[in-house]
């Protein structure tokens, strides 16, 4: 499951000057090892999906259990995140389960016709729209740091509806929120990805958990969408 809140509000002081106080090479620094904590959090997501395929149907009776699990996991990562080896034995337990989580909608989607393709064409797609967006985000003069709040309301209301449409199971209404998942984890990875530049997270644990989450979001919401329009029935 995807979807989860984030702070970007970031107006704590001591936190403020913590980041301030940082110079050019502690922020390459920071950066070089929050990319490399994304890429091991990739491959830890995708171990996780490929262990949950074949369990895809006992995972669905649990799927409110294990996102919970997830959510706990998440929460238990911020106060562990400053503790060597513990942050990454929970940081690695998240994406996995992530991974896990997502298993019954690829499990899904292989069974249709030109499932595989569609999985492909959705990671394909996820890959070029995030490496735009960083692309952007490192060229543009433009400063999205100051977007957190707007970002946060947009990520609230999205929830709210995609909480509706459970109830309401409308296709073409969950379209209409992949879309719109589409659009604001695109415009998030240009948030996060300047705020990774600057050093503006705490952690490199946070940066890279900020960009597998936007990832993630982006390639299930590509996944929905080319699932429902090249679903036959």
């Amino acid at each position: 499951m995807g979807l989860y809140n984030r702070d970007y509000a970031r107006s704590n002081t001591s936190y403020t000057q913590g980041t301030a106080s940082r110079n050019d090479t502690q922020i390459i620094t920071f950066v070089k090892e929050t990319y490399k904590l994304f890429a091991a959090s990739m491959m830890a997501g995708a171990v996780g999906a490929y262990v949950g395929i074949p369990l895809a149907g006992a995972i669905q009776g649990m799927m409110w259990p294990l996102f919970f699990l997830e959510i706990g996991l998440l929460i238990a990562l911020q106060f562990v995140k400053h503790k060597p080896g513990i942050n990454l034995m929970v940081m690695f337990a998240f994406v996995f389960m992530t991974g896990i989580t997502t298993a019954p909608l690829l499990s899904s989607t292989l069974g249709m016709s030109g499932g595989a393709t569609i999985i492909g064409n959705a990671f394909a797609m996820t890959a070029v729209v995030f490496g735009a967006m960083s692309f952007y985000a490192i060229k543009t003069t433009k400063d999205f740091t100051s977007y957190g709040k707007p970002l946060m309301i947009a990520l609230f209301v999205i929830i709210g509806f995609s909480i509706i449409n459970i109830f309401l199971g409308n296709p073409i209404f969950q379209l209409v929120i992949a879309g719109g998942v589409v659009l604001l984890f695109s415009i998030l990875v240009i948030f996060d990805t300047q705020n990774i530049m600057q050093g503006a997270y705490e952690t490199p644990i946070d940066g890279a958990i900020a960009l597998y989450l936007d990832f993630l979001n982006i390639f299930i919401s590509l996944l929905q969408i080319f699932g429902v329009l090249g679903n036959d029935d």
